[in-house]
């Protein structure tokens, strides 16, 4: 084997090498954002899984009420409920986009892996079909040279084929890719057209709700006005849920005492009864969930910079997402507080208080009792976070904890 022929063989097989380097290069990223979509769209999928059993469950309990008050109220919750299930089906439909997007990547290096040797190879084979047959006669040892080379053709022309039939297969994978493509953004077109129909419906469901609520709007207007009177009075987000924990607790001490009893036969053989608070455990019978369905970005006790520890969960969640209430109870306060958006206060009774903060639309009143997945209003625009804390007898707990019961 000549020189030139020798010459020729290596340079091919390190450009093969160099190719294949370059591609396992480039697909650690890939392989990095494939695996946080993978994650995303299982994220998602449990999440609408969640939202679609909590849904089914509201509407069923719905269905049973007679009461119209409470009917119409769980049928909100199930609105709700079906609105964070078309929200993650919306994040689980833009995952694998990502997903498949990811893929067509990882197949387009190994194309150009696959690719770059073969047009290397067609070409010189190319330039030797140009070579005329004489001048190949009138050159020393060129006889022996076209042997090499038919030696060396008769080699790599099945590899050649085998090779071929490879690319054959990818491109075929490529089209299946597209077509995959084209079908998970008709998927997520469509349930973004079910969000907004179930966001109308929700709507139009609660303009209902505060029609009938009209005759009890008095004392809840005079009750919010109080609330926001503590706000400017609190010296900050804390001690404004410790101010109304306890006019929570001395409302529920009032509507235990008993009513008005006729005066006994004999007096001085009466007895003073205490007042005894609810029992603690019946509050551990309450479900628990997250307001809105997200991506933990801060946990219970972390610490970001120079910020003291987190008292709650921070959830990165979508534009314009539906908050609940994460379990039943009463709206102590419902309105913007400095620093922390749109902000809800609920009372669970027996001494536990959930806040949620960073809305940007309220759709809970003070007074209102809700149920557990009662909607409390949105998410803001961009990339919104949504603060929900924990406390019992207003110390601060951490919510995954209760996230099954409280």
């Amino acid at each position: 084997m000549t020189s030139t022929l020798r010459l020729a063989l290596v340079t091919i097989l390190a450009t093969t090498c160099l190719a294949v380097a370059s591609a396992v290069a480039q697909q650690a990223p890939i392989y990095d954002d494939a695996t946080r979509a993978r994650r995303a769209l299982a994220d998602a999928q449990a999440q609408g899984r969640a939202a679609s059993a909590r849904a089914q469950q509201l509407e069923a309990d719905a269905a049973r009420v007679t009461e119209s008050a409470e009917r119409t109220a769980r049928e909100a919750a199930a609105l709700a409920a079906r609105i964070q299930q078309a929200e993650a089906d919306i994040a689980g439909h833009e995952a694998n986009i990502r997903l498949i997007a990811t893929a067509r990547r990882q197949l387009a290096v190994r194309l150009a892996e696959r690719q770059r040797p073969l047009v290397r190879l067609t070409a010189a084979l190319q330039r030797l079909s140009r070579r005329p047959p004489v001048l190949a006669l009138l050159r020393p040892g060129s006889v022996r040279d076209t042997m090499y080379m038919r030696a060396l053709l008769a080699t790599l022309l099945p590899e050649v084929e085998r090779r071929t039939a490879a690319l054959k297969a990818e491109i075929e994978r490529g089209k299946a890719l597209e077509r995959r493509a084209r079908l998970a953004a008709r998927r997520l077109q469509a349930s973004e057209g079910e969000l907004k129909a179930k966001r109308q419906e929700l709507l139009a469901l609660e303009t209902r709700q505060r029609l009938l609520s009209r005759a009890v709007t008095g004392s809840a207007d005079r009750e919010a006005e109080r609330a926001l009177a503590l706000a400017e009075q609190a010296r900050d987000l804390g001690s404004l849920v410790s101010d109304l924990g306890k006019a929570g607790e001395l409302r529920e001490t009032l509507a235990r005492l008993p009513g008005p009893v006729m005066r006994p036969a004999r007096p001085e053989a009466a007895q003073v009864g205490s007042v005894q608070p609810d029992d603690r455990e019946a509050a551990a019978a309450l479900s628990y969930i997250l307001p809105v369905a997200g991506r933990l970005v801060t946990g219970f006790g972390d610490t970001t910079g120079n910020r003291p520890q987190s008292q709650g969960l921070v959830l990165a969640t979508r534009p314009g997402a539906q908050v609940v209430a994460p379990a039943p109870g009463r709206v102590a306060f419902a309105a913007p507080y400095r620093g922390y958006g749109r902000i809800v206060i609920i009372e669970h009774g027996g001494g536990w208080t959930t806040l949620v903060t960073g809305l940007a639309q309220l759709d809970a009143q003070v007074g209102e009792q809700l149920v557990g997945g009662s909607p409390l209003g949105v998410a803001g625009p961009g990339t919104p976070l949504v603060t929900v804390e924990l406390r019992r007898d207003g110390e601060p707990v951490n919510p995954l904890q209760y996230v099954k019961a409280l």
